[in-house]
């Protein structure tokens, strides 16, 4: 409907209620020394906010306690990070994301979409390469939605020199797997993806998942055209693309830590977009 476009805000922080119902059961607690001063509501806020700035870690806008002093030291607050990182809660906050949409029935997995996007890397680091496609050193990532623009399995990541094509192959694993975890049915549904995918082991692996390919068929994958029957491809179905997977990830840009990676080192990075393709999920929930 014309003008009205809150289902598309993406939040960049949390209530109190939302972050007890989507993020606290997934965080892990430390069990030794004293309690924190500060509630896990704002620290995970702290965290939200540098995603969505951008800026270091030592240029958040902390708040001041009672006393005037800062409430606490952004090195705690990188350190809380770290520590959910490793730990995989925030695989588990995403997952959490995923199975509530399910639940609701707010998933459309007629129709998946897949595409892979590059992020240049200025300051150096680990799982990084030359893009020549790109003109730029950095990682790619792919990622897997339905047709609500809603981010379904854990992306795959590579150095920026890696082509796309093989990286499907371990995209897929994980859909399944997480398929199983919450119970979605993907017997049938359309795997969506441009020609960069085109090859005889990606529609196999898709066929023998019970899923169906939709990829157009690329010229330069074969040097003479091939006989026979041609393979099935919905033109509509693949111009959907534009209006999902790319929409994804003109969201993701919303948040100007991914806009560059300047972390060194790529856990971290990949950390912080899990979080934004969780909060891209939320937005049903936390409308502004």
């Amino acid at each position: 409907m014309a003008g009205n476009h809150g289902w598309q805000t993406i939040p960049t922080k949390l209530g109190v209620a939302q972050f007890e119902q989507f993020v606290l059961p997934h965080l892990s607690r430390g069990r030794r020394g004293p309690p924190p001063t500060l509630s896990l509501h704002k620290l995970f806020n702290y965290i939200l906010q540098a995603l969505y700035m951008g800026c270091q870690w030592k240029m958040l806008p902390i708040g001041t306690n009672a006393k005037g002093l800062p409430e606490i030291h952004y090195t705690r607050i990188y350190r809380a990070f770290r520590r959910w990182q490793t730990a995989g809660c925030m695989d588990a906050i995403f997952a959490g994301s995923v199975s509530r949409l399910h639940e609701d029935q707010l998933l459309d997995l007629t129709v998946i979409h897949g595409d892979g996007t590059t992020t240049a890397a200025k300051k150096g680091g680990d799982n990084l390469g030359y893009s020549g496609h790109k003109h730029l050193k950095g990682d790619k990532v792919v990622a897997l939605c339905d047709r609500h623009c809603n981010v379904i399995a854990p992306f795959v990541t590579a150095p920026g020199n890696r082509n796309e094509s093989p990286l499907l192959r371990d995209a897929l694993p994980r859909l399944s797997q997480i398929a199983r975890v919450i119970g979605m049915d993907l017997q049938g549904a359309i795997v969506s993806l441009d020609g960069v995918y085109d090859c005889r082991t990606n529609r196999k692996a898709i066929f023998n998942r019970g899923m169906v390919p939709n990829i157009p068929e690329n010229p330069r994958g074969r040097k003479t055209s091939k006989r026979g029957r041609k393979r099935h491809f919905d033109a509509g179905i693949f111009e959907e693309r534009f209006r999902t997977i790319e929409r994804v990830f003109a969201w993701e840009d919303k948040f100007r830590r991914l806009l560059l990676r300047f972390e060194r080192i790529s856990d971290v990075h990949y950390a912080f977009k899990t979080l934004a393709y969780t909060l891209i999920n939320l937005r049903h929930y936390c409308r502004n």
